[in-house]
């Protein structure tokens, strides 16, 4: 992992980090989306001074990771919803942690106290990666949205900042 490091994402940054979240995308247990969006979605769906790629050496984008806003009322400031795409081929090397940890870094010195997550059940790497950074079930949200011609359950996990 000593060859990976974490840089903020740029504009330049956006087809590979689509084709990363395509990827995961199409492997079936990364979201109830099933097509990555255009670039001005999602530069418009995601928290700007928190978006970070894992790249090697060659500035490759590994994996990117995102902040979103889980509301837009007052009341839910501070709450984050926060995604991790990895490319298939840098799976299980660390990429995910390791983005994991700076974004978690990036919401505590912002000032966010809650940061959550959904994840499938099945997606058991996932379901640990969080535990391992600090997250907690709340839940399981049963068959809550569509993926595929079928309903799907997700799995609701939180990070209290002690920070904040």
């Amino acid at each position: 992992m000593a060859d990976i490091t974490v840089r903020p994402m740029a504009p330049d940054d956006a087809d590979r980090v689509l084709a990363i979240y395509q990827a995961g995308l199409d492997g079936g247990n990364a979201s109830l989306e099933t097509t990555a969006p255009t670039w001005t979605a999602f530069d418009t769906g995601k928290l700007p001074d928190h978006r970070l790629v894992a790249v090697d050496p060659d500035d490759t984008a590994l994996g990117w990771a995102a902040l979103s806003p889980t509301s837009n009322r007052a009341v839910y400031a501070g709450v984050v919803e926060h995604t991790v795409y990895i490319d298939p081929a840098a799976q299980g090397r660390g990429v995910a942690r390791l983005l994991l940890d700076a974004l978690i870094t990036s919401t505590d010195a912002a000032g966010n106290w809650t940061t959550q997550a959904g994840v499938f059940p099945e997606n058991a790497a996932s379901l640990a990666l969080h535990q391992r950074a600090g997250f907690r079930v709340i839940g399981t949200r049963e068959r809550i949205g569509r993926h595929h011609a079928r309903r799907r359950d997700v799995v609701l996990l939180e990070r209290r900042s002690p920070t904040t």
